[in-house]
């Protein structure tokens, strides 16, 4: 099945972000101590009407416990929200994506499997066009320099961040989602000097995600991180800030919004 989505990139997107698990939404820190946040249909339909401009749905044991993702999540989220959304975990074939764009889905993301298998993601893009192919980078600091981790973030690899997020560009992604895992979940900001170095090395669209706390941590990675979209979880979530709240705030510093 051709995806059809494409999204304007002229103003920047906010994108709230529900980690599944057992048809659960849940949160954690660092990738870790996960809580209950709540049903992710319900959810969705909810950030939908109050203006969100995509949602992306991540089944964050599917690698790890070798499951696929939920197709029945997938259909019932499609017939709840009009926006688009992405599904990611434990997509690893083009069957896989068929199933996810059939259900519903309007983009895929896939992560541990194109670090094993770069390949995929040019046959994926070639299949059903690069607009539709969202390659999820997890990644976070050591001894000073930004590594790529798989399975949720259980795996180190020896992989470079910034050189990683090249190749996906080369090979065929249409977006790449950045999450730190040292900042996911602390509410203290995003990664913003890293989201501008990916910026600056690559000319696909960037979300950035982990961290955000508040309106002014999306103003920063807009404005300094050059990030094209920002995802968040915990604070739409648990209700710190609602998305109108925050696309009010980002108009008054001129940042372009829906």
């Amino acid at each position: 099945m051709p995806c059809t989505f494409t999204a304007s990139m002229l103003t920047k997107r906010i994108i709230p972000c529900l980690d599944v698990k057992d048809g659960r939404t849940v949160k954690g820190v660092n990738f870790v101590d996960l809580q209950d946040a709540g049903n992710p249909v319900e959810q969705a339909a909810l950030y939908a009407a109050q203006g969100a401009d995509e949602l992306v749905f991540l089944d964050i044991t599917a690698t790890s416990d070798r499951r696929k993702t939920m197709v029945g999540l997938v259909e019932e989220v499609a017939r709840q929200v009009n926006i688009p959304f992405t599904v990611g975990g434990g997509i690893r074939t083009i069957d896989d994506v068929n199933k996810m764009l059939y259900a519903g889905a309007d983009k895929i993301s896939i992560n541990s499997a194109a670090v094993r298998r770069p390949e995929l993601i040019t046959e994926l893009a070639k299949a059903f066009g690069s607009q539709c192919i969202v390659v999820a980078i997890d990644a976070k600091v050591i001894d000073g320099r930004w590594i790529v981790h798989l399975n949720g973030g259980r795996l180190p690899t020896n992989i470079d961040l910034f050189d990683w997020a090249r190749q996906v560009e080369d090979l065929g992604a249409g977006e790449i989602l950045f999450t730190s895992m040292d900042h996911d979940g602390t509410k203290h900001g995003f990664a913003v000097a890293a989201t501008a170095y990916i910026s600056d090395v690559v000319n696909i669209p960037i979300i950035a995600s982990g961290g955000a706390g508040s309106a002014k941590h999306f103003e920063d990675v807009f404005k300094n991180g050059r990030a094209d979209a920002a995802l968040a979880a915990s604070i739409f979530h648990f209700g710190q800030v609602s998305i109108p709240e925050l696309k009010s705030y980002l108009k008054q510093q001129n940042i372009p919004i829906r």
